[in-house]
């Protein structure tokens, strides 16, 4: 809970710390990774350089302030953002102390934009609600690690690449197998685990993959795309790495398996949206399904620009054919002559089979789940039954304080 005294203050600021939000996350990320270079492996070389990540934490620490002081109904819940936060930070070894840091100068990028406007009392209410929020994710995070038997001091785990498959164009998986004595971690069908890759020019950059399928015994799969850069925006410099440098025999470094996007307990019929690389969390899924659960209604969706494109293909085929209904639906952007079942464009909700209880899960491009979702709403799939998840940085706004009628 918000002090008494720092709720009016907050309230009344909220407004003016939200309209000057990219200026403040640009001064903070700037100065922080400025004086500390230390932290820079935390942060995508690719996101810094297009200005995703600079807006994501302000904008979390903006909208938790928001859910403080009931920003109105579009305040966003935020057991499921911390949720969500906290599992990205255990897969990226986050400890206690780095909080300190980024508190000193995201506060302290307030002040430099603010200015002579953030008085004591400002200061002080805003450091409390940066705490609060600090608070809640690091008690979380620490029961995290404990689940999952981790010090997040010693996050990281070798394991060694087994195999290296193409998948389609630009896509390859990677079987790992630990380099230790100990078996591989079990995990939830759509969880992830971070590469920490250690770079040709000395530096160590971390990213996040899905596990793209099921738990097996003695080993992990991931599957990575070639990241390539877009007017001017630079190539992936880890799935190019990954592509270029490491094959069978390397040793990797990967985190624990971490992740909020995973299979609801129970029977209710399932639909699995993806595009590009997004479909594997849902190919894990349907993978582990279609061996515990096999009369479990699932449905496949998926877009891709091609069908060269468009991975783990043939493994979504297979599993679905364990089960006793499955459907499979196919959007390219491309006509292709190959695939005669395939829908050319892009994916239209109203299209896609829908039972009145089914769960759907969601992955790839944010601007494609915010399509897809639009329509599901429409159709009148609620919020709850709808699960999604975002790689890269994920952006929150403040919910508007609503006024007095």
């Amino acid at each position: 809970m918000l002090s008494a005294t720092s709720v009016p203050i907050v309230k009344a600021t909220l407004p003016v710390v939200g309209e000057h939000l990219d200026t403040i996350s640009g001064v903070f990320y700037d100065t922080m990774l400025g004086e500390n270079t230390d932290l820079l492996n935390l942060f995508s070389r690719s996101a810094q350089a297009t200005g995703e990540q600079k807006h994501a934490l302000a904008g979390a620490v903006t909208a938790f302030a928001g859910h403080l002081i009931g920003a109105g109904p579009d305040a966003p819940v935020f057991d499921h953002i911390v949720e969500r936060i906290a599992q990205r930070h255990c897969a990226l070894g986050i400890r206690p102390e780095q909080y300190t840091v980024v508190g000193k100068y995201l506060l302290g990028a307030v002040g430099t934009v603010l200015g002579d406007a953030v008085t004591p009392a400002i200061a002080a209410a805003w450091d409390e609600v940066y705490w609060l929020f600090a608070a809640r994710l690091i008690g979380h995070e620490a029961r995290l690690y404990a689940e999952a038997g981790v010090n997040s001091a010693t996050p990281w785990r070798e394991y060694v690449v087994a195999n290296k498959i193409t998948e389609a164009h630009d896509t390859v998986s990677f079987i790992l197998t630990p380099a230790d004595s100990r078996t591989a971690p079990g995990f939830l069908p759509g969880q992830y685990v971070t590469v920490a890759a250690d770079l040709p020019d000395g530096t160590t950059q971390l990213r996040q993959y899905s596990l793209s399928q099921a738990a097996a015994a003695g080993m992990l799969r991931i599957t990575v795309r070639r990241v390539r850069g877009i007017d001017g925006t630079p190539d992936g410099v880890v799935s190019g790495f990954l592509h270029d440098h490491v094959g069978i025999g390397d040793r990797l470094r990967l985190s624990h398996p971490y992740g909020e996007l995973t299979l609801r307990a129970g029977e209710a019929p399932l639909v699995l949206v993806s595009a590009g690389v997004g479909i594997t969390p849902m190919a894990a899924i349907l993978d582990h399904v279609s061996r515990t659960q096999p009369t479990r209604d699932v449905t496949a969706v998926h877009a891709d620009r091609s069908m060269e494109r468009h991975p783990l293909r043939a493994d979504m085929i297979t599993n679905g054919s364990r089960l006793l209904s499955f459907r499979n639906l196919v959007w390219y952007e491309q006509t292709v002559s190959d695939a005669p079942d395939a829908f050319t464009g892009f994916i239209d909700t109203d299209a896609i089979p829908l039972h009145p209880a089914a769960d759907v899960y969601l992955c790839g491009p944010v601007p494609f789940m915010q399509m897809v979702r639009a329509g599901l709403h429409r159709r009148g799939v609620p919020d709850e039954r709808i699960r999604y998840e975002v790689f890269g940085s994920e952006q929150w706004r403040p919910a508007p304080v609503p006024t007095p009628a």
